[in-house]
């Protein structure tokens, strides 16, 4: 029973933080639209496969910070600083995203594939956001740090990934005005995120400080 939870944990999580519209699934939307599901499968393919090593390696990571709390609180600090940072980039600074238009050119599967895994590689987001999932989770005991339960809660992230992938490559047209607008508000969506995580991160530090 705790295997299968694991693998739904993965799966929820994963499903959580690739759905909004990103760089990475709105790539493989448009290549499914320009070249076919053929390309836009090979280019998951490698998007995921990235994914893999980045969960497993945020898990491990989150498993160091759990044996060492005193480093927590450290993360904490320098997670405030980094969030409040990018809430005032996106909030003030950052120029509004323009919709480029433009078609892509025809590439080979190979190329698509090592695209997925460029583009993926290039997004740091998945490696704080599963070391924050794993030890959050670990501290309900809904998640425990031993091989065999790391490996299915990373397939759940792989599988939970592939079909947020899928369904963008398959729904795309239907949902393209909504996500036309996430886009043209991206900065907005990104910056409150951040700043709601700062929040939470500052009352953590205070409460830390208190006790």
């Amino acid at each position: 029973m705790n295997l299968i939870t694991s693998l739904l944990l993965g799966f929820i999580t994963a499903m959580i933080g690739i759905t909004p519209p990103g760089l990475i699934n709105m790539t493989a939307a448009k290549v499914n639209l320009k070249e076919g599901k053929r390309s836009a499968y090979w280019f998951v393919l490698g998007a995921v496969l990235v994914i893999f090593f980045q969960a497993s390696l945020a898990i491990l990571f989150s498993q160091f910070i759990k044996e060492h709390p005193n480093v927590i609180v450290i993360l904490r600090e320098i997670g405030f600083a980094i969030f409040s940072a990018l809430s005032i980039y996106f909030l003030f600074i950052a120029k509004k995203p323009k919709k480029k238009k433009g078609k892509i050119k025809k590439k080979s599967t190979t190329t698509r594939f090592f695209l997925g895994m460029l583009l993926s590689a290039l997004n740091f987001f998945p490696i704080p956001y599963y070391v924050f999932v794993s030890v959050t989770l670990a501290s309900y005991n809904l998640f425990y740090f031993d091989l065999t339960h790391i490996l299915v809660f990373v397939a759940g992230v792989v599988l939970g990934s592939f079909l947020v992938f899928y369904l963008y490559i398959t729904f795309f047209q239907k949902i393209q005005d909504k996500t036309d607008y996430f886009m043209r508000n991206m900065n907005t969506i990104i910056g409150s995120i951040t700043g709601l995580i700062s929040v939470i991160t500052l009352i953590n530090i205070i409460k830390y400080y208190l006790n």
